[in-house]
């Protein structure tokens, strides 16, 4: 590395090195403007790919386009339907059975048993981009429905109307988080620097690191079978800003120490790199591999995160350890204006803020210890008030929501699972036994069980549940209709439709629970060892992230339920939040004890420990405000789901970085001593007794 660090910082590497991610840059940023439009968002991209309710999608294929998604438009007078009316219903129609984006037959109108509605449903065929389309589509129903509908009111609702609003709030998402995340960066990089010009700096490399992030990742969905989706998309965006800044804090941080011990900007910035490129390797290493482990995924959105997330994690590492340093090289030490570090300037770390606060830890680091472990147990107790089974329909969004609107109004008229038929599919020759195993179920409207529609070696049929369609009350319903449907011999019959869809989405997110966790706690624990020498260190450094995560969880389930008012939660909350978390909050560890470990060879772990703390302690904690900052921005988007991601990371990452790392890291280190790096060389080294820092903080390298 000592080589490479040298190379990247003479006055000509270092215009070669600006020039090549400039052109870099510019001919991968068409290519990275077209990972929109290779985006999947359809129900199939998200599921399981074993699942039941998936397969019947793919079988359902051979009798419908698999590019069909029903319209339900509902008509509303509370004094009952006149036939003025109903004749406008049969007007309109009419009018969409001439639609050219029709698959299919319009069925309809069909007339509530109150006589206060109608319903009328309209296949759609959007082609390939039916999610994107659904909104104008929808829009354009609506307003052919409300021309005519004198005195009446109109919804459209079903899964085209979901698809609506779901691309509504996927509308734009990229652009709003990524404006969101820059000013986030900015804000905390000029209150970190104080200066009016450093903070470009860093914003350009994460800039670019996206760029190249976004047309790397669309050139591999161009040549295999990863699917990236709005959600992953979106975190790409915050991921690739909040922790790429962090390293450029990290090196910026280390560089400016080096400023103040020599004269040549190229041999401080040499010194930097070469001292700072292993901790942020290890970091990215660390992050990449423990968000690769989520292609153990059953969820197809999940697994697709985990390769998506790591190459951004890699392109960010590879930008700020090369385009960084030559920008910070090619521009001077005046780039720190008006605090420039000079030659023989005092260390800010040696009389600074969490100097002091190592004394204090130093004092008594067993209680300390204890202490802060305790008050993050006791806030874990909140994690009982977590409710991670799945989300509603309506509780998906945060406001109204048309098709959510429309959904409840045609549950008070109709049949509550009118909207969302459940689907059985079955060997066609027996498809009879099949259906009046399926019309006997118990929650499944008898009479609405259609006829069996054969298509080759497959029967397909139809049938409406009588509860509302995410309820708990129709799982069980599709539970019943598999255990009926699957009694029948030699059918191989599947139960599929969107109830069906939520209760595998559901199940498959518990399994990922399950499966992922230990596996991403597996691997952290083995690339500290490595990275360490050591065996204790990252036991406890592996049990101090676990309970970083239960306190973080338990906080914001409190937070969700009494301040937000959610209902609950996605299945994949604590996955997700555990895996940012853990990865990302393993940066910090490797921040800290890296250099702890670095100290320690030459002052012992307990001054080690102290001098770490120094002189890591500001920059931890600003690169922790700017994740838990752009993590925040998550909140911006009209989804609960995303909220509840961007606020429980937010928040785990600042105790992390306030707390866990800073206090809790630092006083078991003082109170474990040597045997920290145990089975290490080092472990056997008697520590200083004094455990003041020195004078010099870190003079020596």
């Amino acid at each position: 590395m000592s080589r490479i660090a040298g190379w990247i910082t003479r006055p000509f590497a270092t215009w070669v090195v600006i020039a090549f991610w400039v052109i870099v840059a510019a001919v991968m940023s068409p290519l990275a403007g077209q990972l929109t439009g290779a985006q999947e968002n359809d129900a199939k991209s998200w599921l399981p790919a074993n699942a039941e309710s998936t397969q019947v999608l793919e079988i359902a294929s051979s009798f419908t386009s698999p590019n069909t998604i029903p319209a339900v438009i509902v008509y509303v007078r509370e004094s009952g339907l006149t036939p003025q009316d109903l004749a406008e219903v049969a007007a309109d129609v009419a009018t969409f059975s001439a639609l050219d984006t029709l698959d299919g037959e319009v069925a309809g109108p069909i007339p509530s048993q109150d006589g206060q509605a109608a319903q009328v449903i309209v296949p759609l065929d959007l082609g390939s981009e039916g999610w994107n389309l659904a909104a104008d589509a929808v829009a354009d129903l609506r307003a052919t429905a409300e021309e005519g509908a004198e005195g009446m009111e109109v919804y459209v609702t079903g899964p085209a109307g979901q698809a609506a609003d779901s691309s509504k709030a996927f509308e734009g998402i990229e652009s709003t988080l990524l404006y969101a995340a820059a000013a986030v960066v900015v804000v905390i990089l000029l209150l970190t620097y104080r200066s009016p010009v450093l903070w470009l700096l860093p914003l350009i490399t994460a800039g670019i690191a996206l760029t190249v992030s976004q047309a790397v990742i669309y050139l591999i969905v161009d040549a295999t079978t990863l699917t990236v989706n709005a959600q992953s998309a979106g975190i790409l965006t915050v991921l690739v800003f909040g922790a790429g800044t962090d390293y450029a804090l990290l090196l910026v941080a280390r560089y400016r120490e080096e400023l103040r011990r020599h004269e040549s900007r190229h041999e401080a910035m040499s010194l930097a790199l070469h001292r700072a490129a292993p901790a942020i390797t290890a970091s990215g290493a660390t992050v990449a591999i423990g968000m690769l482990c989520l292609l153990f995924a059953q969820m197809r959105s999940t697994s697709g995160l985990g390769p998506v997330a790591a190459i951004g994690i890699v392109v960010a590492v590879l930008i700020n350890l090369t385009l960084l340093p030559a920008l910070l090289v090619a521009c001077g030490r005046w780039v720190f204006w008006p605090r420039v570090p000079r030659l023989g300037d005092p260390q800010p770390s040696e009389r600074g803020f969490w100097a002091r606060v190592g004394k204090r830890i130093a004092r008594a680091p067993r209680r300390t210890w204890v202490v802060t472990s305790l008050i993050l147990a006791v806030l874990s107790i909140g994690i009982v008030q977590l409710d991670a089974n799945g989300l509603t329909s309506a509780e998906s969004f945060r406001g109204d929501q048309p098709s959510i609107t429309g959904e409840q109004v045609l549950a008070e008229h109709f049949p509550a699972g009118a909207g969302s038929p459940v689907v059985v599919v079955s060997d066609a020759e027996e498809g009879v036994a099949v259906r009046e195993a399926f019309a006997g179920v118990e929650g499944i409207e008898e009479s609405s069980v259609t006829e069996p529609v054969v298509v080759g070696s497959y029967a397909y049929m139809e049938g409406t549940l009588t509860f509302e369609p995410d309820s708990q009350e129709a799982f069980d319903t599709i539970d019943r209709t598999r255990e009926a449907v699957h009694a029948v011999p030699d059918a191989d019959a599947l139960v599929g439709g969107g109830t069906a869809l939520l209760l595998d989405v559901k199940r498959a997110s518990a399994d990922d629970n399950r499966l992922i966790i230990p596996i991403i706690l597996l691997t952290v624990f083995l690339i500290l060892c490595v990275l360490l020498r050591a065996i204790t260190a990252p036991l406890i450094l592996v049990a101090t992230v676990v309970l970083s995560f239960a306190a973080a969880m338990g906080v914001s389930a409190l937070v969700f339920r009494h301040v937000f008012g959610f209902a609950g939660a996605d299945p994949s909350l604590l996955l997700f939040v555990f895996v940012f978390l853990v990865a990302l909050g393993i940066d910090y560890n490797i921040f800290l004890m890296t250099r702890v470990r670095e100290e320690s060879l030459r002052y012992g772990t307990r001054r080690g420990a102290l001098i770490g703390l120094a002189a890591t302690g500001a920059v931890i904690t600003s690169a922790g405000l700017v994740l838990a900052g752009t993590f925040a921005v998550l909140g911006t988007l009209p989804l609960v789901a995303f909220a509840e991601i961007g606020f429980a990371v937010a928040f785990g990452v600042l105790l992390d970085t306030i707390v866990v790392r800073s206090v809790l890291v630092t006083a078991l280190t003082l109170d474990v001593g040597r045997h920290m790096w145990w089975p290490s060389a080092l472990g056997r080294r008697e520590d200083v007794p004094e455990p003041d820092v020195p004078d010099e903080v870190g003079a020596s390298r």
